[in-house]
């Protein structure tokens, strides 16, 4: 895993890293929410699992190989600013990706993980998705219920989202 600020220079598909040169510790992530863990066998996984209460998984493979005629449209809407209500738990098999995840001041904090990393994201921080310049990575999905992926995208309603605010509550 690295982290860092993200530099903000315009966005283009495959993504470079926009590397700031700004480092960010895994105490800078945690104050957002973020929790990171590296796992390099699946028993320490299920053991995270079964403490967390991850009842499902699935695993997914992102690549234009995988994915044929569709993997631009949903590598760019993974792309778009979004929250969720439940988790988002991440552990990543193969390959590498960029996870993009808000500051307290709204900047965009970018996580680079790739093999045995595996990522918790809190409900309701807004963040995003996109695949390094490989365009290849395969993540297991944990899930404490039903497997589901519903993204909500970042509006001035969702604010008012239940999930929303209580993030903002806890981590402001």
């Amino acid at each position: 895993m690295k982290a860092y600020w993200y530099d903000n220079v315009e966005v283009r598909r495959p993504a470079p890293p926009h590397d700031s040169g700004r480092a960010l510790s895994e105490s800078e992530l945690a104050a957002v929410g973020v929790t990171y863990s590296r796992h390099p066998t699946l028993a320490t996984v299920d053991q995270l699992a079964e403490e967390r209460g991850y009842r499902n998984r699935d695993e997914v493979t992102v690549s234009p190989e995988k994915m044929g005629d569709v993997y631009e449209d949903k590598v760019k809407s993974f792309f778009s600013e979004h929250l969720h209500e439940d988790e988002e738990i991440r552990y990543i098999r193969d390959g590498a990706g960029y996870f993009d995840v808000r500051s307290r001041g709204d900047e965009w904090m970018r996580i680079y993980l790739e093999k045995d990393d595996l990522i918790i994201l809190p409900p309701g921080i807004y963040h995003r998705f996109t695949t390094s310049e490989s365009n290849y990575i395969q993540a297991m999905r944990l899930f404490k219920d039903e497997p589901k992926w519903t993204p909500l995208n970042r509006s001035s309603e969702l604010e008012e989202n239940q999930h929303r605010k209580e993030y903002v509550r806890q981590y402001s």
